[in-house]
């Protein structure tokens, strides 16, 4: 399989290790959203790790060139929907996830489990936890917000959540901290005034991050449509 690369930091090159010792070529090393775009090369598929200011460009630049694309930038969802809108206007291939490691997909499940039964027990309170290390751009980061829109979800008193430490009744907090070169722990701590219940997941290596995008660059070619990790696990 041909891939190109949009994004060669510490994700580009983990991908790209891993992807060559499974006899994949890498096509493109592309670094910036200039270079893409007057970049020439053959791929089957894109993996686009960037930042959030260059993803749409880039993924809507792969889009226009019928080019399937992989991507796990974080923080740029408010042009979601007019990536999925394009997505099926040109009947493309569009795959996003805000975490490709399969532990973590399993921990969303384990999370929407653990709301459905709280959402009973109001004498809870919810709060999620992320830390990730200091080169991280976006806070909180695209996991954590998924944890907590699955918790919003099933527990019908929170109606959205916040970054701050003192919410509102209705709102659940996301605390975010930044240090060293953590590759990302998460936390949903449910606490009343008797006792505690605690989730985590914890990473221990980017590689678990970089095995889940090749393994979903490796199954892609000949989908179509706005694709997840749940039409992924369940193939």
């Amino acid at each position: 399989m041909q891939i190109a690369l949009i994004g060669y930091g510490k994700m580009g090159k983990a991908i790209e290790q891993l992807a060559l010792q499974n006899g994949h070529e890498i096509t493109a090393r592309i670094t910036s959203t200039p270079m893409l775009k007057t970049a020439t090369f053959k791929a089957d598929v894109a993996i686009e790790f960037t930042r959030p200011d260059a993803a749409y460009d880039n993924v809507t630049w792969c889009l226009q060139k019928g080019l399937p694309v992989v991507c796990g930038t974080t923080g740029w969802l408010d042009k979601l929907n007019e990536v999925k809108q394009l997505t099926q206007q040109l009947n493309g291939t569009f795959f996003y996830a805000s975490n490709f490691s399969i532990g973590v997909n399993l921990f969303f499940r384990l999370n929407v489990f653990l709301a459905k039964l709280m959402d009973a027990h109001p004498e809870y309170g919810v709060n999620v936890e992320e830390i990730h290390h200091t080169q991280k751009k976006d806070a909180p980061s695209g996991t954590a917000i998924t944890l907590a829109q699955d918790i919003i979800r099933h527990i019908h008193r929170l109606k959205n959540w916040t970054p701050h430490n003192e919410p509102n009744p209705d709102e659940l907090s996301i605390a975010s901290l930044r240090t060293g070169n953590v590759p990302g722990t998460h936390t949903v701590t449910y606490r009343s005034q008797l006792d505690t219940i605690t989730i985590r997941h914890e990473a221990h290596t980017r590689e678990a991050f970089a095995r889940g995008a090749l393994a979903v660059a490796e199954w892609l070619p000949g989908r179509k449509g706005v694709l997840t990790m749940d039409d992924f696990l369940q193939t």
